[in-house]
């Protein structure tokens, strides 16, 4: 199989998992209005660990779009459904930035060096996906609570789930990838 066509067949299917993880009731939801703690992250960060930055973005742009395309987005404006679907998701893929360091510690079977760069890429995406959030929140949300700042408001809300899903994340993404460290090699490696 070409390396193209392999880079998006992984897209897709983990695309299609992070979908799937996100509307199982295995996830644990927190807000009616969207934000819950699940295992969604993951697919979206074995992708960007595996191909690097394009697919991390990519994977996680198409994850934010099916939310949208299946209905299980909560949009109130337009833009407020860009940043909190196509920009929140995507920027997940920004984990892909370790992708090599990760890739060539698992060669030199360096453990605690692609694992620290697995939680730092884990990190790195669900921080920027929490200051999407965040920032949608304060400006399409406002306060939800009379006579609390729109700006707690958003950080509690928004932290409420993010801050379980990346430790969720990154405590699943280190156990899985120690068992198994090779998965994280693309195709080309």
């Amino acid at each position: 199989m070409s390396k193209k066509i392999l880079f998006l067949v992984e897209v897709s299917i983990f695309t299609a998992l992070a979908l799937l993880l996100d509307i199982l009731p295995i996830s644990f939801k927190i807000w009616a209005q969207g934000g819950s703690v699940s295992f969604a992250m993951i697919p979206v960060f074995i992708v960007a660990f595996r191909w690097g930055i394009k697919g991390g973005l990519l994977s996680g742009f198409l994850w934010g779009v099916l939310q949208i395309a299946t209905g299980t987005a909560w949009i109130m404006h337009p833009v407020q459904g860009f940043i909190d679907y196509a920009l929140a998701f995507t920027v997940l893929g920004f984990a892909g930035v370790f992708a090599k360091q990760i890739q060539h510690n698992v060669k030199e079977g360096n453990t605690s060096a692609y694992l620290m760069y697995i939680s730092l890429g884990v990190f790195l995406g669900s921080v920027l996906r929490f200051l999407a959030h965040y920032a949608a929140g304060i400006v399409f949300f406002g306060s939800a609570v009379e006579g609390q700042p729109a700006w707690i408001y958003s950080l509690i809300y928004n932290g409420s789930y993010m801050l379980p899903s990346f430790i969720l994340s990154a405590i699943l993404v280190f156990f899985l990838f120690h068992k198994q460290p090779r998965t994280l090699l693309n195709a080309t490696s």
